[in-house]
């Protein structure tokens, strides 16, 4: 991992600056506001939601809806995508309805989700569900166009079931490119899981955030934003590593 180290090093070289200034205006002007902090407020309001367990609980939350959504939308959206991708007939049928369907914001189902289900974890990560179905159907359907027509000729000589190439020949083959749908899905799925806690749900960080703000705490607010931003980043980081050590090879750099 000796690579995403000279990366970090390198990237943390703007966001420092920008903190150390800050942190001096703040000092300078002995700035009071309700709506800003200083970065020393802000990470000693981290450390306390760190100690209280507010942070961790919040934590827990918005990746358990993230997670369960990312796995129902990405299991479908996979399993539509490896099916319109096999099928000709089967892709030109659904393609007004997929994209009829995809071009809708995930946060404008948010009422509607609210309706069937109500408060809590099923509301939300319905919604993630629907945000990350999307991107990995589209992408796991260009994956298979771009499988080697000649193993599928092969599989046809073989006489190969079609469960047998979908998990012989198929997803071997397209696995790669499936990654990079699972990598920007994970993203997807973490920025939607927060947008419908900061304007609908009432658990995870983004509802913290929304507490603390309305508490007029920007501290507190601030720490949870940047934590949202750390907790991406670190999660984008580890697709990154994964992607490049285990799949960019088979696609010769082309995924990066």
């Amino acid at each position: 991992m000796s690579w995403l180290l000279r990366v970090d090093l390198r990237g943390l070289v703007v966001p420092v600056g920008l903190i150390v200034l800050a942190e001096l205006a703040a000092r300078v002007t002995n700035m009071q506001s309700d709506s800003l902090a200083a970065p020393s407020a802000i990470v000693l309001a981290g450390i306390e939601a760190m100690n209280d367990g507010s942070l961790l609980k919040s934590t827990g939350e918005t990746m358990a809806c993230a997670g369960l959504g990312l796995a129902i939308g990405f299991g479908i959206g996979l399993t539509l995508g490896i099916f319109v991708g096999l099928f000709r007939p089967l892709d030109r049928m659904l393609e007004v309805t997929i994209e009829t369907i995809r071009p809708i914001p995930s946060v404008a189902l948010i009422p509607v989700a609210l309706l069937v289900f109500g408060f809590g974890y099923r509301m939300e990560y319905a919604t993630v569900a629907f945000a990350t179905l999307w991107p990995t159907l589209i992408l796991t359907r260009s994956a298979i166009a771009g499988v080697e027509p000649r193993l599928f000729e092969v599989a046809r000589v073989l006489r190969l079931s079609l469960a047998a190439r979908i998990f012989k020949i198929v997803i071997p083959a397209a696995i790669p490119r499936i990654f990079v749908a699972l990598r920007l899905s994970v993203g997807i799925a973490l920025i939607v899981a927060v947008t419908v806690e900061i304007s609908a749900n009432t658990i995870g960080l983004g509802h913290t955030m929304m507490e603390a703000a309305q508490s007029l705490h920007p501290d507190t607010m601030l720490a949870f934003l940047i934590w949202v931003g750390i907790l991406g980043w670190g999660i984008n980081a580890l697709m990154v590593y994964a992607q490049k050590r285990w799949f960019d090879p088979m696609l010769g750099g082309a995924a990066r």
